[in-house]
């Protein structure tokens, strides 16, 4: 056994891991122990000890790490060619004299430049985190200069890393699982020097993956390759987008990178286009409301609202009311920032506030276009909103959302706004709140142990009379391998539904308005969004838990 074999092998390395390694390395070339790191075969934190027995050098604690204080004689340095090599000058005992601390002390571009300005130096050996603390300690003057902008050398490394084989295969299989298992987003988000990984599952986040340290950037550089963003930028959040074919399905990936404290947070969200069934079954309105919603998509004038928060399918019901609408009789023009799904025989315009085209211009050239049906992303100000208001009353049904909790409150939202409320009273047809449900898992789902208790608890009793359920179903989620063991799959929506008829426009809109909406809205049958989560949970669609995540 060769005396680096028998190094390895005292750090835990197995001997195939290594033969595999020493393969890629006389295929591809790159540092024998930075191969074995990204292979999983050794731990990254086992580097500095193995170069200590290799150099003859010291490590330096984390403890020593945290209590260190930067010489004054720093900006005698290059920092930016050293820092983002992984070397920091630690201390200086002469004008050529200097002892540096690295977690990259094999890197030949950093010893050869030392040797040739004519540098003595002696090195101290850490792993990433303690590298991330003096980092840190260096202050925002010296992380602003090594890492933001990219250098041509480095950004030229950083692409040759992005397109290695084990960058490659570790995003490909992230992505693969992600797309697997129904994922909507994937995100990785660097913490102290290795990366989490997570995927937002039927609107619920799950921990899956931890990336190692020393594959956080190449994979970062990589997606952000794939996205067209810049990858020597770091200072400021950038949007790009992929679009992918995989086993015969497309697929757009719109991605994102912020800049955070460790480094750059990435995320990937998946559109996936043959997923996606607009119909209303599929929605899963209960049917009393849905027969409502029926009622209002007949009319040819007039303004429907949804609400809700960002994520609760506001959008995925917009686009299904459209597609029930879309005929060669009527014109539809959508105005969405940014259009996410192309509907077939439906105009859609993306905003770009960059350019002064925002939701309110927008909407003064549709109404222009002669539509039948005009649809906006979101009422975000006066002027958006009065429009919109204005082109119902001239024979324009109009469809849009807000941001509030519940249906009556987007009165007062577009009160609040400065919309007037005689327009408001004549415009408005409908508010529908909505928050998304994850459903309960069919193979998987049983009875609830303690649905009388339950029952008993929140009171449901009455409302399992109301919808004449004779025999009401609590349901738990228990978990198996066709739900990846959450017990759930899927998800309903769960509305709030308010008809904006005579009795609630001659209330009058002060601090009582509220209450007596919702006093008017129960009279009439109709349930709040808690109350429809519970009708489901005692069909169950859903269970109660659930119900009081979303909507409690």
């Amino acid at each position: 056994m060769s005396q680096l074999a028998t190094l390895f092998a005292d750090f835990g390395v197995q001997a195939e891991d290594l033969e595999k390694a020493r393969q890629y390395q006389h295929k591809y070339g790159g540092r024998i122990e930075q191969i074995l790191v990204n292979m999983g075969g050794l731990a990254s934190d086992a580097l500095p000890d193995i170069y200590a027995r290799l150099l003859g050098a010291q490590t330096l604690s984390v403890t020593a790490a945290a209590s260190w204080a930067p010489p004054d004689t720093l900006e005698t340095l290059p920092l930016d060619f050293l820092i983002p090599r992984g070397w920091i000058p630690y201390a200086q005992s002469s004008d050529t004299a200097w002892t540096f601390v690295t977690k990259a002390p094999l890197d030949l571009e950093v010893n050869d430049w030392l040797r040739a300005k004519g540098f003595e130096f002696t090195l101290l050996l850490v792993a990433e985190e303690a590298f991330g603390i003096l980092k840190g300690r260096l202050g925002r003057s010296a992380d602003a200069v090594a890492g933001t902008l990219l250098g041509s050398v480095e950004e030229g490394r950083l692409r040759e890393l992005a397109s290695e084989a084990p960058t490659v295969n570790l995003l490909n299989s992230l992505m693969t699982r992600a797309l697997r298992q129904n994922a909507s987003d994937m995100h990785v988000e660097p913490q102290g020097g290795h990366a989490r990984v997570r995927y937002r599952i039927d609107g619920v986040l799950h921990d899956v993956d931890t990336i190692p340290s020393a594959m956080v950037l190449p994979i970062i550089t990589r997606l952000k390759i794939l996205a067209g963003m810049d990858i020597g930028e770091r200072r400021r959040p950038q949007d790009g987008k992929i679009e992918i074919r995989v086993a015969g399905e497309d697929i757009d990936i719109r991605c994102s990178a912020l800049p955070v404290t460790d480094g750059e947070s990435a995320v990937m969200r998946f559109l996936r286009k043959s997923a996606l069934v607009y119909d209303m079954k599929v929605l899963g309105l209960s049917n009393d409301i849905e027969t409502l919603v029926l009622e209002d998509l007949a009319i040819t004038s007039g303004v429907v609202l949804l609400t809700g928060p960002t994520g609760s399918g506001k959008t995925t019901t917009l686009y299904t009311f459209l597609s029930r609408l879309n005929s060669e009789q009527v014109k539809i023009v959508t105005l969405e920032d940014p259009v996410e799904y192309q509907l077939r025989g439906i105009n859609q315009v993306q905003v770009q506030p960059a350019i002064g085209f925002d939701f309110a211009t927008g909407l003064r050239s549709i109404v222009r276009q002669d539509p039948d049906i005009i649809m906006i992303g979101e009422i975000r100000d006066r002027e958006t909103a009065s429009i919109a208001m204005q082109s119902a009353l001239t024979g324009h049904l109009v469809f849009s959302t807000v941001h509030t909790n519940d249906a009556a409150s987007a009165y007062t939202r577009l009160l609040d706004l400065g919309v007037e409320e005689f327009l408001l009273n004549a415009a408005l047809r409908s508010v529908i709140a909505q928050r998304l449900a994850r459903r309960l898992c069919p193979q998987c789902a049983a009875p609830h142990p303690e649905a009388n208790r339950l029952m008993q608890d929140l009171q449901l009793a009455p409302l399992a009379e109301r919808l004449q359920l004779s025999a009401p179903r609590l349901m738990q989620a228990k978990g198996c391998d066709a739900c990846s063991h959450t017990g759930y799959k899927g998800r309903v929506a769960v509305a709030e539904y308010l008809r904006c008829d005579a009795h609630v426009r001659a209330l009058k809109k002060d601090g009582d308005f509220l209450s007596g909406v919702r006093g008017y809205a129960q009279g009439q049958g109709w349930r709040t969004l808690l109350q429809d989560g519970f009708a489901k949970a005692l069909n169950g669609v859903t269970t109660v838990e659930e119900v009081l995540r979303v909507a409690g």
